[in-house]
């Protein structure tokens, strides 16, 4: 079962202004720390534990979604709004956090694809749920055992415009890491269809992993188009340089941030390009 404090963590660039509380006992890696350091943003008001992923709303980069009771069949989504500071980097939260969505399930992957439909990882239940805008139900819900994805899968995202294969589905599974392309079409109804899905096996992850982000291009000591890896089991977040189909190289893997406990859900914060991690939680 896992267990650990429920909190967010930002990752900011050093040049600039840094507002917020350190991150105790939280490290970025020696090769990263002359240019991001880390603060501690703490729980967030009103989600209740255990925590799954975050994403930002797509209409309002204000706005954090994040997961609750993650993992669980009363799963929620859960909106909250941020306080910026200096630089404009998120410093804390306004007022407590509001439903938003169901979402059963729910895990280190919550992401809007095209048509700003909401599609998130369900774990152990290895399913991909569905939201479109508007709804607060979760409009599809597709089974993804027979694609051949093992276990449950515990994260997906897109890969954005600028990246090579861009626009494609990644998907990856808790605990055993495996990396998958899938292909989705329009259904008609507003959601989508899963068409394929591709095993990539010389991806295939260690450390537990659950939530990920493509790094944005041109961010200080990533020299192309890069991943960073939320590693739950490994109580770390990871870096990986891709390969020209958006897939990671695993003799690449460095590690970005150590000592973080339950390392779940991945984001960047659309207006500062931080990176955003979340943590389990515990009670």
């Amino acid at each position: 079962m896992r267990r650990f404090a429920p909190a967010l963590l930002r990752i900011i660039g050093l040049a600039l202004a840094a507002t917020g509380l350190p991150a105790a006992a939280i490290t970025v890696d020696p090769y990263y720390a002359g240019s991001y350091a880390a603060a501690d943003l703490g729980s967030v008001p009103g989600v209740p534990p255990l925590y799954g992923g975050l994403t930002f709303k797509f209409d309002d980069p204000n706005v954090i979604l994040i997961g609750g009771y993650a993992n669980n069949a009363p799963g929620t989504l859960f909106s909250i709004s941020v306080v910026r500071g200096v630089g404009n980097h998120i410093t804390g939260f306004s007022g407590t956090a509001a439903y938003f969505a169901d979402a059963a399930y729910n895990d280190g992957g919550v992401t809007y694809g095209p048509g700003h439909v909401l599609f998130l990882a369900r774990w152990p239940v290895n399913e991909l749920g569905q939201t479109k805008p508007g709804s607060s139900s979760t409009d599809k819900i597709i089974n993804l055992a027979p694609f051949g994805v093992e276990g449950s899968h515990s994260a997906l995202n897109f890969v954005p415009p600028d990246f090579p294969a861009a626009g494609h589905l990644k998907l990856v599974t808790w605990s055993g890491g495996q990396w998958n392309d899938v292909s989705i079409a329009p259904d008609g109804s507003g959601t989508y269809d899963v068409t394929g899905v591709t095993e990539v096996p010389a991806s295939r992850l260690s450390g537990g992993p659950e939530g990920f982000v493509f790094v944005p291009l041109g961010s200080p000591l990533f020299a192309g188009p890069s991943l960073l890896v939320s590693e739950y089991s490994a109580g770390r977040v990871a870096s990986y340089e891709l390969d020209t189909n958006a897939d990671p190289i695993v003799t690449t893997r460095r590690d970005f941030v150590t000592d973080l406990s339950g390392a779940e859900g991945a984001a960047i914060d659309p207006l500062t390009g931080d990176f955003l991690f979340s943590t389990f939680g515990g009670g």
